[in-house]
């Protein structure tokens, strides 16, 4: 399939042909959910602590006697119905880590970026060429190319100028393109690519890439 191409003035240069395995596939939205799930849990910290009835501080003296009060039976001032006790069935810390064959992420990638294609949701640009961090030259940009919508801006490389010139807009965000995943993706509504970034897409997502033939590795998200 072709993408167009335009300039940062929004102006037709050329079309460029792409491969159908990355940006033509029918979009799979169970692995593309699954994906974005195990993501998410990934970044979570999994630190949530609370403590049990053995590890609060207090005695674990008998608070009164048994029988002869007439008041209810009670144990320890540790017991979970207790305040300052310990909770029952707390959280404890846990690795929430979920592991993926790497075609279900591969899939996954491919599913969003075919599905961004096919709404227009993707823009190509020839070039992002900046002399200096300029917000106002970004925005620019965006309203030559008539991007309203939240933005990802995908880039083959680390552009400290693009990132400096993107991070005070709102609801603006840059990424690399060998680092892309679900979340970004489908943080933001429309994606913004250079047309290096395309090609280093294709390189690591095409159907001659190592990641798309693996069919047995497995990796942490």
């Amino acid at each position: 399939m072709k993408l167009k191409v335009v300039d940062v003035k929004g102006a037709d240069i050329e079309s460029i042909e792409v491969e159908d395995s990355v940006f033509g596939i029918t979009p799979n939205e169970p692995v593309v959910h699954q994906v974005l799930v195990a993501q998410l849990a990934a970044r979570r910290s999994g630190s949530a602590n609370t403590k049990t009835r053995g590890e609060v501080r207090g005695s674990t003296r008998k608070l009164r006697r048994q029988k002869g009060l007439g008041m209810a039976r009670v144990g320890s001032n540790r017991t979970p119905v207790r305040r300052g006790g310990g909770v029952a069935f707390g959280p404890k810390p846990r690795n929430y880590t979920q592991r993926l064959p790497r075609k279900m992420k591969h899939l996954a990638i491919c599913s969003v970026l075919s599905d961004r294609i096919v709404k227009e949701k993707i823009t190509v640009v020839d070039s992002i060429e900046l002399d200096k961090p300029s917000t106002k030259s970004m925005i620019n940009i965006f309203n030559e190319l008539g991007i309203s919508e939240s933005s990802l801006i995908v880039t083959e490389g680390i552009d400290r100028i693009i990132v400096r010139s993107a991070r005070n807009i709102p609801h603006t965000g840059v990424t690399q393109a060998d680092i892309l995943s679900v979340i970004d993706m489908l943080s933001f509504e429309h994606m913004l690519l250079t047309v290096d970034a395309v090609r280093q897409i294709e390189n690591l997502w095409g159907k001659d890439s190592k990641v798309g033939t693996s069919s047995e590795s497995e990796g942490d998200v």
